[in-house]
This record gives C-alpha cells, sequence and structure tokens, in this order.
C-alpha cells in the first residue's frame, strides 16, 4: 500500500503484521459451523473472539473440540444491563445520579441483555478463544457442553445458580452455594443486594486520618 509524502510523492508503507493463526482457526471454524457465526473480532496476535447463534452453542463446541481445542478454561455469563442501584464504587455522601438504563454489549456485539461466554485453547498450538451467545429474554437457556467438555459441568451450573441460565441436557443443576430455597440470581444486575444499600463498600468510607505530627520543631520536652 503506498501513500503520499508531503511533497505529493508516493511512497511505501510497511504492511501490519497478520496473524496466520487466528485466521486460520477462524476460516477453520466457518467452514465447520458456517452462518452460525454472527460476529468475529481478532487482535492481530494478541487474542479472538467469535460469537455465534444461540442455536449453535454446542455444535461451535463441538467443531473447536475437532481442530484441537481440547483445553476447557471457563464458562460463565454476562449481564450487560446497568445496576439499577448506580455503581457500588459511587461515593455515598454525593448526589444520587439518575442511573444509565442503555445496554451496550462488548466486543463482538449482541442483540440480548445476557450471554454466555466460554474460554477454550488448543496447548499445542498455544492459542486460545472466547465463544459468546446471546440469552434469549423470554427463555434464558443455552445447551449444556458437559457432555463435550466434562469441566463445564461445575461451570454451567454455578452459571445457572448465579445468573438464572440453564442448560439443556446437563445431568444436575442444583445449587452449590445457594440454599435450595434461594430466590433470584445475585450475579444479575438488578438483584438487590441489602448490604450495600445499608452500609456503603469498605473501600468508599471516610478513613479515619492518621495522627498529625507536631507541627513545630522542638515541640518535644527536652
Amino acid at each position: 500500500m503506498d501513500q503520499l509524502s508531503d511533497d505529493g510523492e508516493a511512497t511505501d508503507t510497511l504492511a501490519l503484521p497478520g496473524d496466520g493463526l487466528r485466521e486460520g482457526v477462524l476460516d477453520d471454524l466457518r467452514s465447520r459451523i458456517g452462518d452460525a457465526i454472527i460476529d468475529t473480532h481478532l487482535v492481530p496476535n494478541v487474542d479472538l473472539w467469535v460469537r455465534v447463534r444461540t442455536d449453535a452453542w454446542r455444535e461451535t463446541a463441538v467443531a473447536l473440540k475437532a481442530d484441537g481445542f481440547t483445553w476447557f478454561s471457563f464458562l460463565s455469563a454476562l449481564d450487560w444491563m446497568p445496576s439499577p442501584y448506580g455503581k457500588g464504587e459511587a461515593d455515598p455522601t454525593a448526589e444520587a445520579e439518575e442511573p444509565d438504563t442503555e445496554i451496550v454489549q462488548g466486543v463482538t456485539g449482541g442483540e440480548t441483555r445476557l450471554q454466555v461466554f466460554a474460554r477454550l485453547d488448543d496447548i499445542d498450538r498455544h492459542v486460545g478463544i472466547t465463544i459468546k451467545a446471546d440469552v434469549s429474554d423470554d427463555a434464558p437457556v443455552v445447551d449444556s457442553w458437559s457432555t463435550i467438555f466434562a469441566g463445564a459441568n461445575w461451570h454451567e451450573r454455578e452459571c445457572h445458580e448465579m445468573f438464572g441460565i440453564g442448560f439443556n441436557g446437563h445431568p444436575d443443576l442444583r445449587n452449590m452455594y445457594l440454599p435450595t430455597e434461594f430466590e433470584g440470581f445475585p450475579l444479575l444486575k438488578d438483584f438487590p443486594l441489602v448490604a450495600r444499600m445499608v452500609k456503603p463498600w469498605p473501600g468508599i468510607v471516610d478513613v479515619e486520618p492518621m495522627p498529625a505530627k507536631d507541627d513545630e520543631e522542638g515541640t518535644s520536652s527536652s
């Protein structure tokens, strides 16, 4: 690619380095699941994100495992709705502001408030990929990965318990942390954390100042 110099002459410019490894991963995934890929974000020599259709969530895991991504790292969820209670780190003495209610998804976008995302790695090629999928607001359910990656079992249970997302085909979605009769999902942004309302977070309350040093030299008795 050429560009013009200050005097109008064409000069050669260096091309940005590509990332053949991750581009190849993306090409192979596209050949396996086709138009199930909705959006991608590739930072050369850094990382790769792919958002897929919700109904292709399980199919994507199968495809990536066949392509060498045999290391399951984690699975969780994202709630993109801003908290109606404001930010926990806000100054409790300041005048309250009207909370922002606009939902803005992150890398690769989205159409829903909730998304599931998971991280897989190819330990032979030393490359990882983050997969995301929208979760329906009306029916927050996706297919389970637990029969593909055994490690997904625990992560899906936690995700179900904390975000209320169901996983079709999971053998046991019982709570791990909360009582069985517990109501609500603590990691949803609109879940009321009463402790935050009653008492500010310790990191934002006024800290007692350190004792002041003597202002004048020689104030101590001689």
